[in-house]
């Protein structure tokens, strides 16, 4: 999973994304200091893993990654040239999800290059130089296919939807809130890449006082979720400067530093649970004694694509899944305990794989 982090100016992005990744990007009280993006890998925390590594005496842990890329501040005309113009934006085309940090704090010694606090504002300054942006692409995509569409059926009916989205963004709105009368044509719009169709997280940074309440009395944290609701997206509260203060701590002292703050979870673990539900995610798991592993695959998906996260061999020539959940193993305290009570299933091609199942898969190719 690749995301995005996004956002104006002096609004905590920088510094969110040097505490999820230890990275150590430049950050300073002025635009434009992350010039190259920044590119983090991150593990996401997952407890069951050492669990089940004790219980194998596994030789190695490998959780599931998250790839985080700090993209430089935008301003308004980045589209036309301002600040850094497009630069940012063919980084964002190849991302899963955007993270978009909006600042929900007031603080008079960080400058806004609005001049105020205003998230909805900030919010709507992003997605215009977005939408303008997929407005290129589009009129270069109508302008490639609009003289090969005269002859060609299939191609015509492409023409006829971008014309259509065209129209739609030039209303203002974003790519996702079109749909499209025949939904076959969605794979289609899909694979434009456009930036106003990914799902967005919004990450609303608050002042340490408003963070054990999650932004509850917060006014500019509600306007956020009023925003994100209307438009099918996730939030999650965050608190930038904590986050860097966490990152320096190891796992007791990071706890510790949690329940003082009154806090369940840092904010990777909420922006990691945001992302999941966003896009759908979840991780089932491998064990044994070289090593334990999760993947991290699409919900819904079955059992033979499961096994290709593997190996595209564990796909073609899957012939069954040996299925048990996690609690279960760890509960009966060995793989030949859970299978003596009957908790080790057998499923086939059909099988939906579910979050926590610890699978050994079976192939012959």
């Amino acid at each position: 999973m690749k995301l995005g982090i996004v956002g104006l100016p002096n609004v905590g992005k920088s510094t969110l994304f040097n505490s999820l990744t230890k990275a150590g990007a430049e950050s300073a009280n002025y635009p434009f200091c992350t010039i190259d993006p920044n590119v983090g890998v991150v593990a996401v925390p997952d407890e069951r893993l050492k669990l089940l590594a004790d219980l194998y005496n596994s030789e190695k842990i490998t959780p599931a990654v998250i790839e985080f890329v700090d993209i430089a501040g935008l301003v308004k005309g980045a589209s036309k040239g301002e600040g850094l113009g497009n630069q940012f934006l063919s980084n964002i085309r190849e991302v899963d999800a955007i993270v978009h940090v909006v600042r929900c704090f007031e603080d008079p010694n960080v400058i806004h290059v609005d001049g105020s606090v205003d998230p909805i504002r900030d919010i709507e300054t992003i997605n215009l130089e977005l939408i303008f942006s997929d407005l290129e692409i589009l009129e270069r995509r109508i302008s490639k296919v609009g003289r090969a569409a005269l002859n060609d059926k299939a191609l015509a009916k492409e023409l006829a939807l971008l014309k259509e989205m065209k129209a739609h963004l030039e209303e203002g709105k974003l790519a996702k809130s079109f749909v499209p009368e025949d939904e076959e044509m969605i794979p289609f719009l899909a694979s434009l890449n456009l930036l106003t169709y990914k799902p967005v997280i919004f990450a609303a940074n608050v002042g340490e006082d408003d963070l054990a309440a999650d932004g509850a009395s917060n006014p500019y944290v509600a306007e956020v979720r009023k925003f994100a609701a209307e438009n099918g997206c996730e939030v999650f509260v965050i608190c930038a400067q904590i986050e860097q203060e966490i990152a320096e701590l190891d796992e007791d002292e990071k706890k510790m530093f949690l329940e003082d703050l009154g806090l369940k979870e840092s904010g990777l673990e909420k922006l990691i649970a945001a992302s999941y539900s966003l896009l759908g995610l979840l991780s089932y798991l491998t064990a044994g004694e070289k090593e334990t592993r999760a993947w991290t695959i699409t919900k819904g998906m079955k059992a033979p694509q499961a096994a290709g996260k593997i190996h595209s061999d564990f796909e073609r020539g899957f012939i069954r899944a040996e299925v048990v959940n996690y609690r279960d193993l760890l509960d009966c305290g060995s793989y030949t305990a859970a299978k003596e009570k009957g908790l080790v299933r057998l499923e086939g091609k059909e099988y939906v794989v579910r979050d926590g199942d610890v699978i050994l898969f079976r192939f012959n190719v």
